[in-house]
């Protein structure tokens, strides 16, 4: 099996395009009319926002598994959790703030990469509660499962950076390197 090959076939469902337009409309909607739009983007640093942030959630999400299984410390691990949860409003903004500067291929991508990010989350917040409530074997069940979606959801967001392109090029004033409309660059800023 090649995992390239996989990820890659979600490129071409075609029955996303409706429901990632209607995505792309909506984020676009509510993120160009924020002064936000530039800097959920990374037009400040001179790189996309969203693959820096994401590495909060991840991060506090394994170390969590970590901290419970190995050291038995079940209060850190539902604090980290709680790191975690509250560190990903600002990441899927500036996820939602790319999503409508991509092509259709990636944006078919991009939907099945938040849904399955979104399951993730959900299974956190149901860990994290579980935790809360002194069912720690629930709470790991919960975070399992939550690290199993996060983890497609982290190969799916890599396939859109490195196979397709995603966000590639956006600051740098010349695309020399790449054969696209310069639209992204332009909208982006």
């Amino acid at each position: 099996m090649n995992l390239h090959h996989v990820l890659g076939s979600v490129e071409r469902v075609e029955s996303l395009d409706a429901p990632a337009a209607a995505t792309s409309r909506i984020a676009g909607r509510l993120i160009e009319r924020t002064r936000l739009a530039g800097a959920l983007r990374g037009s400040w640093l001179g790189h996309p926002v969203h693959p820096l942030l994401i590495t909060i959630p991840v991060g506090t999400w394994m170390t969590s598994a970590v901290f419970d299984i190995l050291f038995k410390d079940v209060t850190t691990a539902r604090r980290l959790i709680a790191v975690g949860l509250a560190a990903t409003p600002p990441t899927v903004l500036a996820g939602w703030a790319d999503y409508s500067l991509l092509d259709r291929r990636q944006q078919r991508v991009g939907l099945v990469h938040a849904a399955s990010n979104a399951v993730g989350v959900t299974m956190f917040w149901l860990s994290y509660r579980a935790y809360r409530r002194n069912r720690n074997r629930a709470a790991r069940t919960y975070s399992f499962l939550g690290l199993a979606a996060i983890s497609v959801g982290g190969a799916l967001g890599g396939h859109l950076s490195y196979a397709q392109g995603a966000g590639m090029f956006r600051w740098q004033p010349l695309r020399a390197v790449t054969h696209r409309n310069p639209i992204e660059y332009q909208r982006a800023a």
